[in-house]
């Protein structure tokens, strides 16, 4: 049975609109949770400076592991 490929695109887009759903999307289930849970934690412990990181972060990880799968 063939694997089905990932799209690196629609995992990134994914983890900037919800970090980790782009990780959950390529297999990376460990981390998809991460994400989800450092995110907020970033986004409210920083009033909201810094949230932004966590998104493009896990945008860049999510397309590397899609492009990997």
């Amino acid at each position: 049975m063939a694997r089905k490929e990932k799209s690196p695109g629609v995992a990134a887009v994914l983890s900037m609109l919800i970090p980790g759903v782009g990780q959950f999307y390529a297999g990376h289930w460990f981390w998809g949770i991460v994400w989800l849970i450092i995110t907020p934690g970033f986004w409210i412990g920083t009033g909201g400076c810094l949230g932004w990181i966590c998104h493009v972060l896990s945008a860049i990880q999510a397309a590397n592991q899609a492009a990997d799968a």
